[in-house]
């Protein structure tokens, strides 16, 4: 997620600088914490449901608390954007795994 946030900020022209990165992840991490308890992921962390109510926390809690919380803007190209990189880094990663079991 951090690779993620870094590499949009740097193709935004901001500071790719940790801080800036960390600022930006940081609602995004939290949410994903609460994907991992509401899921109970550490009973089967590679499973695909586990995967997929990780996903969906990750990207509601995440938008809403970067909005309401770090006051920063969720215009519609970056929750799109959120939640197909999201899916693909949360869900996508264990779907792979899947096929290749």
């Amino acid at each position: 997620m951090l690779l993620f946030v870094a590499v949009g900020r740097r193709n935004h022209n901001e500071s790719a600088g940790i801080s800036g990165v960390i600022e930006v992840a940081l609602p995004f991490l939290v949410a994903l914490i609460c994907g991992w308890l509401v899921s109970r992921a550490w009973r089967a962390p590679n499973a695909l449901a586990s995967g997929a109510v990780i996903w969906l926390v990750t990207v509601v809690l995440g938008l809403t608390l970067r909005n309401l919380l770090f006051d920063r803007g969720i215009a519609t190209p970056f929750i799109i954007v959120a939640t197909l990189v999201l899916g693909a880094l949360i869900a996508g990663r264990r779907l792979a795994l899947k096929i290749i079991r």
